[in-house]
C-alpha cells in the first residue's frame, strides 16, 4: 500500500486539532460552576435548557433543580411532566401557566426534548415550535420550565428556534467533558464519600485506565462513576488500593492502543499484533480502533510537533484542550518516533479507513495488515 496524501493534506486531516494547537482555545467556565452558583444565589430563570454531552450532569441538574424548586409533599401536584403523547405546545402552557400550591415555583419537566435539539416530534408541529419559542418570552414568574436534551454530531449547527429563545430569556447550561482539574474533583469526592482513605495518586491512576477526554471512546461520567461504585465496593478495610482499581478497571481500548504504537515504535510487531488481536478478541469493532489509534496519532503528531516548537505539557494541555494525562501518554508514545514517520504511519492510518469505508477491504483484515507493514 502506498501512501497518497501529501503533508499538507495530513495537516487538513488533523485541521480539528490543529486550529486549537494555534492558540484558539480558551476555556470557558462549565456549565455545573455555572448552575451551582444560580442555585445558590437563587438566579436560576424560569426557562432553562440542560443539554450537553454529559448525561450525567443533566440528570443530576435536573433533579437537583426539581428538588430545589418542588416541594416534596406535594410534588405531584406542583410538578408535571411532558413527554410523550402527552407532548403539545397546549400542555405545556396550561401548565406552566397553574399557579404551585406549597412550591417556590411550579415546574413542568421535558424531559428528551427534541425540538430543543433542532429535530423534529411527532404531535410537535412547527407552528408550536414557533408558538413555544414566543411564549418562552413571556414565562410567568411563578413557574418554572426544564428542558433536557441530548447533544449530537449534528446539533451545534441545525437552526433551533426554542433553544435561541432559552438563550435570550432564559439559560442554557450546556454540560461539556470536564476538565482535568474538574475531572479529578469529580473522582475525590466520590472516594472521600465512601469514607475510606487513599493516595494522592489513585487519581492519577483512575484516570489513566479510564478513556474519560478520548472523542473516540464512548466512555462518560456515567461510566467513571459506576467504575468509582465498583471500585469502592471491591476495596477491603479502610483504604483504597492500585490493587482495587486494577482489578475492577481493566486495560481500556485506548491503553491498549497506546501499548501498540509503543510497541510498534520499539520495533516490536509481534507485541503489537497481539496487542490488536486481543482488542479484536474482546469485541472492540475493528473499525472503533481504527478511530482510536487514528486520534492516537493525530495526538502524538501534535504533541510532537509542539515539543519541537518549544512547547511545554502545561501549554499543550491549554491549546489542544485535552487532559493532562492523555497529553503526557502522548509526548512518551511520540518520543519512540521521527516526525516523518509519525506522519508516514498517519498517511497509512487515513488510507486504511478509506479502503474500509469504500469496501475495498475487510475491517479486521486491513488493521492487521496495516499493523504487520509499519
Amino acid at each position: 500500500m502506498v501512501c497518497k496524501l501529501t503533508d499538507n493534506k495530513i495537516d487538513k486531516r488533523i485541521a480539528g486539532v490543529s486550529f486549537l494547537a494555534r492558540g484558539y482555545y480558551r476555556e470557558k467556565e462549565h456549565a455545573f460552576t455555572a448552575i451551582e452558583r444560580d442555585l445558590r444565589e437563587n438566579k436560576v430563570p424560569c426557562v432553562v435548557l440542560l443539554c450537553g454531552s454529559e448525561d450525567y450532569l443533566i440528570e443530576w441538574y435536573k433533579d437537583a433543580l426539581v428538588k430545589r424548586y418542588v416541594s416534596d409533599a406535594v410534588r405531584s401536584i406542583d410538578l408535571t411532566v411532558i413527554e410523550g403523547e402527552n407532548l403539545s405546545f397546549e400542555n405545556i402552557r396550561d401548565s406552566a401557566e397553574t399557579l404551585s400550591i406549597m412550591s417556590e415555583r411550579k415546574v413542568v419537566l421535558i424531559p428528551d426534548f427534541l425540538p430543543a435539539e433542532g429535530k423534529s416530534v411527532k404531535g410537535f408541529r412547527d407552528s408550536d415550535i414557533d408558538r413555544f419559542a414566543e411564549y418562552i418570552s413571556e414565562m410567568p414568574q411563578g413557574s418554572m420550565i426544564i428542558m433536557t436534551a441530548r447533544e449530537q454530531e449534528d446539533s451545534r449547527r441545525r437552526k433551533n428556534k426554542i433553544k435561541a429563545a432559552v438563550e435570550k430569556y432564559g439559560k442554557v447550561y450546556d454540560f461539556q467533558q470536564l476538565s482535568e482539574k474538574q475531572l479529578r474533583g469529580f473522582i475525590e469526592k466520590r472516594l472521600k464519600v465512601s469514607g475510606r482513605s487513599f493516595h494522592p495518586s489513585l487519581t492519577d491512576m483512575i484516570i489513566s485506565e479510564s478513556g474519560y477526554g478520548n472523542k473516540a471512546v464512548e466512555y462518560r461520567l456515567y461510566n467513571l462513576d459506576n467504575d468509582l461504585k465498583k471500585i469502592i465496593a471491591h476495596s477491603r478495610g479502610d483504604s483504597i488500593k492500585e490493587s482495587d482499581v486494577r482489578a475492577v478497571m481493566s486495560a481500556s481500548p485506548e491503553n491498549d492502543v497506546f501499548a501498540m504504537l509503543d510497541a510498534i515504535g520499539r520495533n516490536r510487531k509481534d507485541e503489537a499484533l497481539l496487542l490488536l488481536h486481543n482488542l479484536l478478541d474482546s469485541g472492540t469493532p475493528a473499525f472503533n480502533l481504527l478511530r482510536l489509534i487514528t486520534g492516537q496519532l493525530e495526538l502524538m503528531l501534535e504533541v510532537k510537533e509542539m515539543k519541537e516548537e518549544g512547547m511545554g505539557p502545561e501549554e499543550m494541555q491549554k491549546t489542544l484542550g485535552a487532559h493532562q494525562f492523555r497529553i503526557k501518554k502522548a509526548l512518551s508514545a511520540s518520543g519512540k518516533y521521527q516526525l516523518k514517520t509519525l506522519k508516514k504511519i498517519l498517511c497509512e492510518a487515513y488510507e486504511v479507513d478509506g479502503n474500509i469505508k469504500t469496501g475495498l477491504f475487510d475491517d479486521s483484515l486491513a488493521l492487521e495488515y496495516f499493523v504487520a507493514k509499519l
